[in-house]
């Protein structure tokens, strides 16, 4: 169904003549005609929305007005200088006015006691503040993540759309808005309307306006959107609902926002694809509309230009121009890797295996297919049950692995262990299988069949400081070789998360002192850590400047619990559980391989390269000449 494919593939070399001439019948009659949209749904939904909103805002404003007193409070900045504030009053706008202009022309958004908040939102209480430009990821983030709402105001006053999520990407690159369109389809030829609506909310300065909800509140609101219904239901008994406004849009959403829409100068469709609804093939098909946004349009020439530039270098049209791999779509997400990309692949991997001799690693190799009972001890059968090949087997169920740890957990467990083997490091190449759903498949990048250079690291609470600072030297070194910058988070505890606080903040300190020992600038994410244990975030940049997470380094005290890990201490009657840490250094060889082959723009360094020098003769004259350099050569 042509609504289905994405705008990325309306090329020539993809489809045959009869599928082009449909295409290019399909896009005249596009243009020719103005997409249809459900104009009753849109004379019922926005004015009942914006009622609702302006009314729940007034009751609140009113309530604050009567029961909150307005009192002095201390706001303290980064530098340690303490301004004065009134309780309900003043809010990290008025602040940012008072140390200057510039920064309150530029400021998009705040943190008050480590908490995002909006810049127009009253401060509470004391606190200590943060501002934020678009010179920071959290500005970034925040600037994409409004600059979302405005493409969805576009989409749904435009063609009278249900949106379902809009959310900044998970790379960092822009933003993104699915909706549900029935049985229609957009593509590059609907960017203009889609654009020209997005500028109109632009120019106009709309505000973007807060109010907290009922779950009853919030259920009444979107009564209309099935797809929100189906969110404001899931979300936690306890959980805080807020709803956000910016002209006729009034959305779901927990924010925090920018100010207001003129911060968002430049502005820019991308590519629209197609979606499922929860990434779930069974579920309804949506669009999804990518863009991009900057404070000015400078940035937004420059980021088209590098755009381009990463267009040419494409790994995907790299790596079948190089005959280093392809993929066949009998086999789907899992590439076939020719002899030349072959090489490359077990360079890499000799790389890594070369290192962890002098680091103290031991490889093992572990089964492809567990039981499904080995997948519910660890939880994964719960919470990962979808993205894994289930297969049955003399009636029993049996899934391919997705992950290593579970098995490193039975190779921990298969004997007595004494505290003397401690830390113990497994690493594991083996082949791991995810089950993908088909439209997220993407080259190298995502694919359903990769290896990785996987390891898992059993110590003592004692040792993780060591194991960690370890762990950052290995791809520090790593990721020098290959040329590559990157930087460094600390993702601390979320707030749902198990075990006991203690043991929580002892990992958080262990993992502050190695990143604090590993001589690298770092930040904290607050509450970003898995629900099993903070983590270290690392993300490399390229040549072309693009982010990407590949290496990892997790600490985990849930797997040793739900495999009842011990080893003996140093009193043989007393057991101890170790601590996991999960980390790899190139992530996913397959992913690896593909930063690598674009950051390199398809000039693999000597070390890598799959075709080292070659000395061709002329003529005969020259063949003796030909042969010496030769052997002087391999000398």
């Amino acid at each position: 169904m042509l609504c289905a494919l994405s705008s990325s593939f309306y090329r020539p070399s993809f489809f045959p003549l009869s599928r082009l001439l449909c295409l290019r019948l399909f896009a005249a009659a596009a243009m020719a005609s103005p997409h249809p949209k459900d104009e009753s749904y849109l004379q019922k939904v926005i004015p009942k929305r914006i009622q609702l909103f302006e009314t729940i805002k007034s009751q609140q404003q009113l309530a604050q007005l009567k029961l909150v007193p307005s009192e002095p409070i201390k706001i303290t900045l980064p530098d340690g200088t303490v301004k004065e504030g009134k309780k309900w009053v003043s809010s990290p706008m008025d602040i940012a006015k008072e140390i200057s202009k510039s920064l309150a022309s530029n400021a998009l958004i705040s943190s008050v006691n480590g908490v995002l908040w909006d810049m127009t939102r009253p401060l509470e209480g004391d606190c200590e503040l943060k501002i934020f430009t678009f010179d920071s990821d959290e500005g970034r983030d925040t600037f994409w993540h409004s600059s979302a709402h405005i493409l969805g105001q576009s989409l749904e006053s435009v063609y009278g759309c249900k949106l379902c999520i809009g959310p900044c990407t998970t790379r960092g690159e822009g933003f993104y808005y699915d909706a549900f369109y029935g049985d229609l389809g957009l593509n590059d030829d609907h960017f203009k309307e889609i654009e020209a609506g997005a500028l109109k909310a632009v120019a106009e300065k709309q505000p973007f306006e807060r109010i907290e909800v009922t779950r009853e509140q919030a259920l009444e609101m979107f009564c209309d959107n099935n797809f929100k219904v189906e969110i404001i239901k899931d979300l936690p008994a306890d959980k805080t609902i807020t709803v956000y406004r910016c002209g006729p849009l009034v959305d779901l959403c927990r924010g925090p926002h920018i100010p207001n829409t003129s911060f968002v100068k430049a502005f820019a469709c991308l590519k629209a694809s197609s979606a499922y609804w929860r990434g779930n093939k069974d579920r309804e098909s949506l669009q999804r509309v990518y863009g991009i946004s900057y404070p000015d349009q400078k940035r937004l020439k420059e980021y088209i230009k590098q755009l381009e530039e990463a267009k040419k270098y494409d790994h995907r049209l790299l790596g079948v121009k190089q005959e280093l791999f392809f993929c066949h779509p009998l086999s789907p997400g899992s590439w076939f890797f020719l002899p030349h990309g072959t090489r490359i692949y077990n360079k890499l991997m000799e790389f890594i295996r070369n290192q962890y001799w002098e680091r103290g690693y031991q490889e093992v190799k572990s089964p492809n297919m567990y039981n499904m009972n080995l997948w519910e001890t660890s939880g994964h059968a719960a919470n990962y049950r979808e993205n894994m090949f289930l297969l049955e087997i003399e009636k029993q169920e049996f899934g391919l692995k997705p992950m290593n740890c579970p098995g490193h957990c039975l190779m921990f467990q298969h004997r007595v262990r004494s505290y003397r083997e401690l830390p113990l490091r497994l690493a594991d190449f083996g082949v791991l299988h995810r089950n993908e759903a088909s439209g997220a498949l993407t080259g190298l990048t995502r694919v359903r069949r990769f290896q990785q250079d996987d390891a898992h690291i059993f110590c003592r609470e004692s040792q993780i400081k060591d194991e960690v600072r370890g762990v950052l030297e290995f791809i520090n070194y790593a990721y020098n070789v290959f040329g590559f910058t990157y930087e460094l988070k600390l993702s601390t505890r979320p707030e749902k998360y198990l075990g006991d606080l203690a043991t929580w903040e002892k990992a958080e300190a262990s993992l502050t002192e190695a990143l604090n020992e590993s001589g690298k600038p770092w930040q904290i994410n607050e509450g970003d850590g898995a629900f099993y244990g903070p983590k270290i975030d690392i993300s490399v940049s390229d040549a072309l400047n693009r982010k990407f997470q590949c290496a990892t380094l997790q600490l985990d005290f849930q797997l040793p619990e739900r495999f009842k890990l011990e080893y003996s201490a140093e009193d043989e009657a007393k057991r101890e559980k170790p601590v996991m840490i999960h980390r790899a250094i190139l992530g996913s060889v397959e992913r690896m391989f593909a930063i690598l082959l674009e950051h390199y723009k398809g000039k693999w360094p000597f070390w890598l390269s799959p075709r080292q020098a070659i000395v061709c003769s002329v003529s005969e004259k020259s063949q003796p000449y030909a042969q010496k350099v030769c052997w002087v050569y391999v000398l």
